[in-house]
């Protein structure tokens, strides 16, 4: 797993790039603020329930959270389940607001 930066994600966003994005929120969190992408929660993802996302397995794929912890975890999990190639968004959608 290695780490990108919300500024990255939206320049490459901005030029119309086809980037695969997954929330682990909770369905509140994302109701109140949402960037795009997939959604499965953590603990859905902690349980092995990533069928949404099975096709993504061997490309990018973006995780995002609250502030960037969830999603180190989630991600952490997606690769012992065999994804290739996942990415951590630092800082979350708080860094997102903040931009």
């Amino acid at each position: 797993m290695t780490n990108v930066t919300v500024q990255e994600i939206k320049q490459r966003l901005d030029a119309g790039e086809d980037v695969h994005l997954l929330d682990v929120r909770e369905p509140d969190e994302r109701a109140e603020f949402n960037i795009g992408g997939a959604f499965i929660p953590l603990g859905n993802i902690l349980t092995m329930q990533t069928d949404d996302i099975a096709e993504w397995q061997n490309e990018e794929v973006i995780v995002y959270c609250r502030s960037g912890r969830r999603s180190v975890q989630a991600a952490l999990t997606l690769e012992s389940l065999g994804f290739t190639n996942v990415k951590n968004l630092e800082g979350g959608v708080l860094a997102w607001q903040a931009i």
